[in-house]
């Protein structure tokens, strides 16, 4: 997959996961990767950023003797969700319009 095309998506996937409930880095990373390869190094930047917009939130807790940080989609971000949906119809108008310029020769 295009990796420019695959950066966009994982965000999405992200949210998806925590859309679910709240997760913690590793499960998140499993969660997504049953649709798309992600690795814990490509995650926390997409985290980070994601908590820069306010479209999730964190806390942190005591689990085996360390701090987890517990990851949780905000309202922004359940919104961002919305637009991206409302905008991949447009997306698929252009998919099918490639499609067929390329079915079409």
């Amino acid at each position: 997959m295009n990796i420019q095309l695959k950066r966009g998506l994982l965000e999405f996937c992200v949210l998806a996961v925590l859309k679910k409930g709240e997760s913690y880095g590793y499960q998140i990373v499993k969660d997504v990767s049953q649709v798309i390869e992600m690795s814990e190094s490509t995650l926390y930047p997409i985290l980070k950023r994601l908590e820069g917009g306010n479209y999730v939130g964190s806390h942190s807790v005591a689990y085996n003797g360390r701090l987890r940080k517990y990851y949780q989609i905000t309202p922004a971000g359940e919104a961002y969700m919305d637009d991206f949906l409302k905008d991949w119809n447009q997306v698929m108008d252009v998919y099918h319009f490639i499609k067929g310029a390329v079915e079409n020769e």
